[in-house]
């Protein structure tokens, strides 16, 4: 099997590496703090010290990286030209769709393609391998690609188009509604509890009736513990992905105003940094606390 450069070992990037290192692929990984790569060194994984060595000629590589900076600082000249014509960049990453059009215009001065693949997971759904993934780009390096998804976290995977901005488009709609789903909860919640009905029964009722999806059931327990502090995908992250589905509303004049609820209780609690570690369903705290629980 191909040698294939994954870049970017977080809470997130960690179990897909290791699941294509289970897969039989050779990995070459890159991560800026290296202590966090070891463990997949011992399974076999090659630890690299630059962006660039992780790239074969006319290879692959996969980078999960956390903000556009981050991408942008990485996926430069010296990469491009690393991947040399018939490379793919496949990132992995909740960018901004401006960001991903601009990487896929300058890596095909080089030969790159470059794919945009956002993952639908929490880490968790990822190790299982039963996340989602939304694809957009050259049709012929999407082909390429896919096993590696299917391989590395995606049970299935949705193909939006050529244009490499689009499948971040639909990332940043589905952190949306996921975050929106958060703030009902709580709301719908904190009412319960100010009327006296017990919560985890609501939450039973309406999770196995009108809302059964992983988002609902999921979230739903989360904010009923108020297990506000498991960092599987931080607040600042979660606050990071509200401003560039702002952004993207603004650019394309789109009103989203529970976008900019869900954008300033994210605010709020990396502001007030009175949840240590605080997951992005810690926005859902504000809903309790403008109710006085």
């Amino acid at each position: 099997m191909e040698t294939i450069g994954f870049i970017g070992i977080g809470n997130l990037g960690y179990p897909i590496a290791e699941n294509l290192l289970k897969a039989g692929y050779k990995v070459k990984i890159y991560n800026r703090t290296r202590v966090k790569a070891l463990p997949l060194e011992a399974q076999g994984a090659v630890l690299v010290n630059s962006p660039e060595e992780a790239a074969e000629k006319g290879g692959i590589v996969l980078t999960l990286v956390s903000d556009d900076a981050a991408i942008t600082s990485i996926a430069g000249d010296a990469f491009a030209a690393a991947l040399g014509n018939g490379g793919i960049h496949v990132s992995l990453s909740t960018i901004s769709p401006d960001t991903a059009r601009v990487l896929a215009a300058h890596h095909k001065e080089y030969g790159v393609h470059y794919v945009g693949a956002p993952i639908f997971a929490r880490p968790e759904a990822a190790a299982a391998k039963v996340g989602n993934a939304v694809i957009s780009g050259n049709a012929a390096a999407k082909e390429r690609i896919k096993p590696l998804l299917e391989a590395g976290f995606a049970k299935r995977v949705f193909d939006l188009g050529e244009d490499e901005g689009n499948a971040n488009v639909l990332k940043l709609i589905g952190n949306f509604m996921i975050a929106g789903a958060i703030e009902m909860m709580a709301e719908g919640f904190a009412l319960a509890e100010k009327n006296g009905l017990e919560v985890k029964a609501v939450y039973e009722m309406l999770t196995s009736t009108l809302f059964a999806s992983p988002v609902f059931s999921g979230y739903g327990a989360m904010i009923v513990d108020r297990k506000y502090n498991v960092p599987s995908f931080s607040a600042a992250l979660g606050l990071k992905d509200m401003n560039l589905v702002l952004q993207t509303a603004s650019r394309s004049h789109t009103p989203m105003p529970l976008a900019n609820l869900v954008q300033s209780r994210l605010t709020t609690v990396v502001a007030k940094n009175e949840i240590p570690e605080a997951d992005w369903v810690a926005l859902a705290s504000g809903a309790f606390k403008d109710a006085g629980i």
